[in-house]
């Protein structure tokens, strides 16, 4: 009397492990990295995260992802992307059509336009925030009055001054 041993290595199961979706699509751990010695002055934009260690001196645009300012990271620019972590230094304004983090060792003297934001104890702040729903841009009246509406409560910043 034989057993088959076919029965134990099923072929149906195969084409479901091919057409995962998750083998074809990218991760968002996948980011550029600017290392702690570079230093860049001109405008940054692309597709793709970006981690700042080193200096960078212009603009930053890279719309639809995040921007982290490392530890080390010197930025004296504007920045306009989907996310963005404050974790060193930061001269400029800050453009998200999401978040923006100030982390307790960050700094960050300029202009925020977020729909939501995060400053943790310690986080040094100087600047305007400006609340927007996500994805709005300013939005100006015929008469230069802005539209847009403020915050109706201050416990979106996390920071007590």
């Amino acid at each position: 009397m034989s057993t088959p041993s076919a029965p134990t290595i099923t072929i149906a199961n195969e084409p479901a492990v091919a057409s995962r979706p998750a083998i074809t699509t990218t991760t968002t751990a996948d980011q550029a990295t600017i290392g702690k010695s570079l230093v860049i002055k001109g405008e940054v934009t692309g597709s793709e995260s970006l981690y700042i260690d080193g200096r960078v001196e212009g603009s930053i645009s890279l719309a639809g992802n995040r921007v982290t300012i490392g530890r080390n990271g010197v930025v004296a620019a504007n920045i306009n992307a989907r996310e963005i972590v404050v974790l060193g230094k930061v001269r400029g304004n800050l453009t998200a059509s999401d978040r923006v983090d100030i982390r307790s060792d960050g700094s960050l003297t300029g202009d925020v336009v977020a729909a939501r934001i995060s400053i943790e104890d310690g986080a040094y702040f100087k600047g305007g925030i400006d609340i927007r729903k996500g994805g709005q841009p300013g939005q100006t009246k015929p008469n230069g009055e802005d539209k847009s509406v403020a915050a109706p409560e201050p416990a979106a910043i996390g920071a007590r001054a």
